[in-house]
């Protein structure tokens, strides 16, 4: 089992930035993929962005693409994601997840790559 803790999300205003971040434990946090998702109230839960085990490897949203940024620490068993510029169609719930290592880039945006979930993290842009 790996559990999964969110962080740092919170109201912000049109153009600001956060980082969340999401710290795993349970299991050794090197052998996992992480992925960001996120949902809008009303809608289906989308990807965000993912992570390969090393860091060496990333993966974004086009819809979001040049606005986040995801990293991580495997030291600190922590995955981060940067959000910049944020604006009030970020407002969603972002959940991060653990996916056991494989091949990434051809399923990282598929929820069904993820074995392990975190709770989620609110964060709402106002303008």
């Amino acid at each position: 089992q790996v559990q999964l803790v969110e962080s740092g999300g919170g109201l912000v205003q049109a153009g600001e930035s956060l980082r969340l971040s999401c710290v795993a434990s349970g299991r050794t946090f090197s052998n996992y993929a992480m992925g960001w998702f996120r949902q809008a109230p009303g809608k289906e839960r989308e990807s965000v962005a993912a992570i390969g085990w090393s860091g060496v490897n990333t993966y974004y949203a086009d819809s979001i693409k040049g606005r986040v940024t995801i990293s991580r620490d495997n030291a600190k068993n922590t995955v981060y994601l940067q959000m910049n510029n944020l604006q009030p169609e970020d407002t969603a719930v972002y959940y991060c997840a653990a996916a056991r290592v494989g091949p990434l880039s051809t399923s990282w945006y598929r929820e069904s790559r993820y074995d392990y979930w975190g709770q989620g993290s609110q964060v709402t842009v106002s303008l």
